[in-house]
């Protein structure tokens, strides 16, 4: 029998993957059709499970109102939550879309992340003292920010999660394409390599490595170059042709 606090409750997922709960919708995808979730929610916070594996946390929309109603239809009391509540000083994370200024909005403030992961949805470490944006699939580091945010602002963030394990830098290079010049120049992390005319226009793979440049030139011509400056990637392939050919 259920009183008061937080509720449970299991919904199927349907083939569309979008599911509306309480006049909400939560979206996990057609390839989670037909899988039962389920609920644990409040007024403050709303777990999603799927085989006791949480698949996400976002804010509750919830009132007791909402709960209560929840209760008289299919919902029973629920247990202690997935996730024991974060400590100040503990790393906490949520996920984020990079706008196309290369920004994610936190805590009702732009927090910029980088130019390169605009469009990209990523995950946000949150230490005391660093954001740590980390791709979600293989949690490799792609850039670190000072933190802002006040423990107490820190807690009011929309999608809280406890913290996985740290993100590691990647450690193979980053490989890009860049269109060498009419001169035969390309320029990649604020630095510029001549290849010589015979290669004007034409587009190339750059292995950008932290000491070197590795520019494979066609063929078994590969020239490695020092890499001479610490600017980061911001971009990945190579510009357009400013006219159409002919």
């Amino acid at each position: 029998m259920w009183d008061s606090g937080a509720v449970e409750f299991e919904r199927t997922v349907p083939a569309s993957g979008n599911m509306f709960v309480a006049g909400r919708q939560f979206w996990l995808g057609p390839a989670q059709a037909g899988v039962t979730v389920r609920f644990w929610a409040d007024t403050d916070v709303i777990h999603l499970l799927k085989a006791g594996t949480r698949l996400k946390s976002v804010r509750s929309h919830l009132s007791t109102a909402d709960l209560t109603a929840l209760a008289a239809r299919s919902a029973r009391k629920a247990g202690p939550p997935p996730l024991p509540p974060a400590e100040d000083g503990d790393a906490v994370e949520v996920d984020r879309t990079v706008n196309k200024d290369g920004n994610v909005g936190l805590g009702g403030r732009m927090v910029p992340a980088a130019e390169i992961l605009r469009g990209r949805r990523v995950g946000i470490r949150i230490d005391p003292a660093t954001l740590m944006f980390f791709d979600l699939q293989t949690r490799e580091l792609l850039r670190t920010r000072p933190n802002p945010f006040t423990p107490e602002q820190v807690r009011a963030l929309r999608g809280l999660r406890r913290a996985g394990p740290p993100p590691r830098p990647r450690t193979e290079p980053v490989t890009v394409q860049r269109r060498a010049s009419n001169t035969g120049v390309v320029m990649v992390a604020g630095q510029k390599v001549s290849l010589g005319r015979l290669h004007a226009g034409r587009v190339v793979t750059i292995h950008v490595a932290d000491t070197t440049l590795t520019i494979e030139l066609g063929g078994d011509d590969v020239r490695t170059v020092r890499r001479t400056t610490t600017q980061p990637v911001r971009s990945i392939k190579a510009h357009r042709p400013r006219k159409a050919a002919p």
